[in-house]
């Protein structure tokens, strides 16, 4: 059976997350199993790279799934796209991979950015893709914080309490705090890139670092909160509409692109 790599972006607002759930619960998988079964109706579940949580967005989430018979990559997204309409989700690539391509083992890295808009006036625009934080926010304190909890290192503090992973450590290979100028004050975005992430890992983190820059706490109190491994340590955990899923990074790379390393990060066994 040829197995074939998807390249999706979607909004996440409508769906519990990427993960199939119960009936009457929309996720990302099982709208494209539902696509897929309208191509071809014996192909097995869709495999993904990351699951997403409930109102969380990817621009380039990557699944893969094996199919009955052969497709021209172009074509398959083609007409997945037409049986996914008007659901806000799109197959930007699909690409034909190695029976051993696996969406999330093959994965080497993920990238992931948190959009915190900082200003009294709301979003009109953006509502739902970012965190609307009225209250001033110092980035460079922010960044102070977020220095702290990047490289190898026990991120209990940080994860869900109901997250499945075997070890709470891993690699936080960079996090970077970029503040930009819009209307009426500024877009802080937090830049995450690691080899995989705990179950609510960027959502906690990004809470955290928003208490720090309303002044609320300093620097030092992430790296106690890190060294306490202890979620109750943690600050409020940041709603789910700032995050997007910006890259999956294989090597080689299925659809052609130059693969890149997220800094610093190294194999997680």
């Amino acid at each position: 059976m040829p197995r074939f790599a998807f390249l999706i972006e979607y909004d996440g607002s409508p769906f519990c997350g990427w993960q199939r759930q119960a009936a009457g619960q929309p996720s990302v998988q099982a709208a494209l199993e539902e696509a897929l079964a309208q191509l071809d109706p014996a192909a097995p579940a869709v495999q993904g790279a990351g699951r997403t949580d409930a109102g969380v967005h990817a621009t380039r989430q990557v699944a893969h799934a094996d199919l009955t018979r052969d497709w021209e990559p172009a074509r398959l997204a083609a007409a997945l796209n037409a049986h996914l309409r008007p659901l806000p989700v799109a197959v930007l690539a699909a690409a034909a991979v190695d029976p051993a391509f696996h969406a999330r083992f093959s994965a080497i890295g993920r990238r992931y950015t948190f959009r915190i808009l900082n200003r009294r006036a709301p979003p009109a625009l953006d509502a739902g893709r970012v965190w609307h934080v009225p209250q001033p926010l110092d980035p460079a304190a922010m960044r102070a914080g977020a220095a702290l909890l990047v490289g190898r290192h026990d991120f209990t503090t940080f994860r869900a309490a109901l997250c499945q992973a075997s070890s709470p450590v891993r690699t936080l290979g960079s996090l970077v705090v970029e503040a930009v100028p819009v209307p009426g004050g500024q877009e802080i975005r937090l830049h995450l890139a690691a080899r995989s992430f705990l179950h609510s890992q960027v959502r906690s983190i990004a809470g955290t670092l928003e208490r720090v820059g309303a002044g609320a706490w300093t620097p030092g109190d992430v790296a106690r909160a890190l060294a306490a491994r202890d979620r109750s340590a943690c600050g409020p955990v940041a709603p789910p509409a700032g995050l997007c899923l910006t890259a999956v990074i294989y090597a080689p790379d299925p659809f052609g692109a130059t693969p890149q390393h997220p800094a610093g990060v190294v194999p997680e066994l």
